[in-house]
């Protein structure tokens, strides 16, 4: 007889069944990846934990010969005198990923996959060089390479991030009048300070964030948005200035006393949604091009104004809810917004004429205050 209150053996048998059914479920239904307008699957592989290597692949696995359900064209293979090659280009901030603790995780490829893999040495741009004498072996190995490096570059502090500047001069003493009367007014409710509010020079629209590891990468995003004028922003445009009204404010939690974000609202002028369907396709085009990921089913138009990031980080204005480096809660002391949202309800910032997206530079100034813009879309 078992102890009372220890599982019978009954028990542990139908809770062995239950465990197989799940595995075997996630053997039927794997996790499915997009890559660069293709589809992975994730499988489910047992290995030993190794919880401070940070530079192991996360259980990725595509065997020699398997092209995980991919069709073995999906990328240039070369035939050589001595077998197959492929070509991959990778920013050198990504080499160590592949290479892993030690070189374990290139050795561990090599050896799975019966394949060669040259690397650059670390900080000289250039490909990865994967060669085999099984074809079969070499789309494996790159499989698992691009697999890899999509689920660390997820990873990566952004770098860029596109946006529509805010810094006309009436905007700017709108936003400094706003700052002085929520100090004037509001300066006694919890957790509001001064250090809570933006920088005037560097009011704007964020659309999304993006990873730009090397100049090629920069280069990409910059031709990607001069298609995204040819193909539809000029239309919707008519190649003319976007009026824009910034008024009022919201908070972006569930509780107004304990707020973190208190942004400005944006609206065309005319009632049209023409900001709004830019936005949202700029980021579908950059989301499938791979070089943005997708956090919403719609971009949220908003300015901030006032956020608790601030307080120990001025440079974190662009900070996304799911980036890397983001300060925990714990981290963040909230604001009592409540009297500010209902003194400062229909608050008048301004109108401002949108006339470019930019691709602004995270932790940087230009002349005039605003971020350094390493390419732009005009309207005009």
């Amino acid at each position: 007889m078992p102890p009372s209150g220890a599982p019978s053996a009954g028990t542990d048998l139908a809770r062995l069944g239950s465990s197989l059914n799940f595995c075997a479920m996630d053997v039927l239904r794997p996790t499915l990846i997009r890559i660069g307008g293709r589809v992975y699957r994730k499988n489910l592989v047992q290995e030993p934990a190794h919880p401070q290597e940070e530079e192991e692949d996360e259980g990725f696995y595509a065997g020699p010969g398997d092209c995980a359900d991919e069709p073995c064209d999906a990328f240039v293979v070369e035939e050589t005198e001595k077998g197959f090659q492929c070509r991959v280009e990778v920013p050198s901030p990504l080499y160590k990923y592949v290479i892993g603790k030690k070189g374990e995780t290139k050795k561990r490829l090599e050896a799975e996959t019966r394949t060669s893999i040259s690397i650059p040495k670390p900080g000289v741009e250039g490909e990865i060089v994967i060669t085999g004498q099984q074809r079969g072996g070499v789309i494996s190995a790159r499989t698992r390479i691009d697999v890899l490096l999509d689920s660390f570059r997820k990873k990566q502090p952004f770098t860029h991030f596109l946006s529509f500047a805010l810094t006309q001069p009436e905007v700017q003493e709108r936003f400094l009048q706003f700052k002085e009367e929520v100090l004037e007014k509001c300066s006694k409710d919890h957790g509001v300070s001064s250090s809570l509010f933006q920088n005037p020079a560097k009011l704007h629209l964020t659309l999304g964030t993006l990873v730009l590891l090397n100049e090629q990468e920069i280069r990409k995003a910059c031709e990607l948005l001069q298609r995204c004028k040819e193909d539809f922003v000029a239309q919707l445009t008519g190649g003319r200035p976007l009026a824009v009204e910034v008024a009022g404010v919201e908070y972006m939690n569930d509780d107004p006393a304990m707020t973190d974000v208190l942004y400005a609202k944006v609206r065309m002028k005319d009632g049209s949604d023409r900001l709004q369907a830019i936005a949202d396709q700029l980021v579908e085009r950059f989301v499938a091009s791979g070089l943005m990921l997708k956090e919403w089913d719609r971009v949220k138009l908003h300015a901030t104004v006032m956020n608790t990031l601030f307080r120990r980080d001025p440079g974190a204005e662009e900070r996304s809810s799911t980036a890397p480096g983001k300060a925990s809660l714990k981290e963040r002391e909230a604001f009592n917004a409540r009297n500010i949202l209902k003194l400062f309800e229909h608050f008048y910032f301004g109108e401002v004429q949108l006339d470019a997206v930019r691709l602004s530079q995270r932790f940087s100034t230009d002349a005039s205050g605003y971020y350094a813009t390493s390419g732009q879309l005009n309207f005009c």
